[in-house]
């Protein structure tokens, strides 16, 4: 297993099979790199379904024993059961989605290999999911969901990010999944440092106290130092029309990402990150740090996958540090290294 200068070990990748997407999401930044907008049509920049493989071929020489398929949509590209069937043995697969194509494919998914998947929901209504999402496609999202846990990949974990136009929507979320078995929340912090528009950012440790008043139960997770909150529905029925009584055990788990200006979550960090068109990424926050695996065989993605660990660097930090007031400032060190 490889490990950085900073002892963090690497134990899984995130690989983006496409910088496309059917959404157009207002706090998009496509794994670090920009705007996902453009043309839906298949791109000759993509890695190919065996430079997917190759490339984990290698990554399971390293020990990496997890993977996670982003995008863009990963789920425009044809190929992702096949990419998802010859993943190698041992390495568990998982998917961040948007949901709109897994009512028809979440069982083909499922028998191909897939584990888990993580679905992008920021609303539990149609006008307000439209407006994050600039999509009519709320209905798709829900039934995919539904897809998603029949096919067995379930908990679903639900990807929310919280932001000025999306916070009020956090408490109406924590019932739903408490209501709903096979659900998980998960709450993304708005990263303005790589979407822009600071003013949408919202003081999080507000979100962390209101959970901690509402859960049933708090568990500390080691992983980037994280808080999972265990929360019961409040009396009423759930979202089936059924009848609830809060007195039941606490279901529905909830987490917080929480990376801006946090030394801990970087850390903890032990992933590295792979664009679509073949660059291997040591953080989500640069894009100075792009190493090109070259044609992609076997020994280049050796040679690039080493640097790559050996070069990675906790963003806050080491990276960013703070100043004498407190402030944090680029750390020039590393910037003109």
């Amino acid at each position: 297993m490889l490990e950085d200068g900073f002892g963090r070990e690497v134990t899984g990748v995130r690989v983006s099979l496409t910088d496309r997407c059917n959404f157009d999401c207002v706090y998009c930044h496509n794994e670090g790199l920009g705007d996902t907008r453009g043309p839906m049509a298949p791109a000759a920049d993509e890695m190919s379904t065996d430079d997917v493989v190759r490339f984990l071929e290698v990554a399971g020489e390293f020990d990496v024993d997890a993977v996670k398929f982003t995008g863009g949509e990963p789920m425009l590209r044809e190929d992702l059961e096949e990419i998802v069937r010859r993943t190698p043995e041992g390495m568990e697969t998982s998917l961040t989605t948007n949901g709109t194509f897994l009512p028809d494919r979440a069982d083909a998914l499922a028998d191909a290999g897939l584990k888990r998947v993580n679905v992008s929901q920021d609303a539990l209504s149609p006008e307000a999911f439209k407006q994050v999402t600039k999509s009519s496609a709320y209905d798709d999202v829900m039934a995919g969901v539904d897809a998603a846990i029949e096919a067995g990949l379930d908990p679903v974990k639900l990807n929310m990010v919280v932001f000025e136009r999306t916070a009020g929507y956090v408490p109406e979320m924590v019932d739903h999944v408490a209501a709903n078995e096979g659900l998980q929340l998960q709450l993304i912090e708005y990263m303005p440092e790589l979407a822009g528009r600071p003013e949408w950012a919202v003081d999080i440790e507000r979100v962390h106290e209101w959970l901690a008043d509402r859960a049933d139960r708090i568990e500390h997770r080691d992983m980037h130092d994280r808080r999972r909150y265990w929360v019961g529905h409040e009396d009423g029925d759930d979202d089936n029309g059924e009848p609830v009584d809060s007195g039941t055990t606490a279901t529905g788990m909830v987490e917080i990402v929480d990376p801006v200006e946090n030394p801990t979550f970087c850390a903890n960090c032990h992933r590295v990150r792979v664009t679509h068109e073949g660059y291997l990424k040591g953080c989500l926050n640069r894009n100075d740090d792009l190493r090109s695996m070259g044609e992609m065989t076997k020994p280049e993605i050796r040679e690039a996958f080493r640097e790559t660990v050996d070069n990675r660097v906790p963003y806050y930090g080491e990276y960013m540090v703070r100043d004498d007031d407190g402030e944090w400032r680029f750390n020039e060190e590393y910037i003109q290294a």
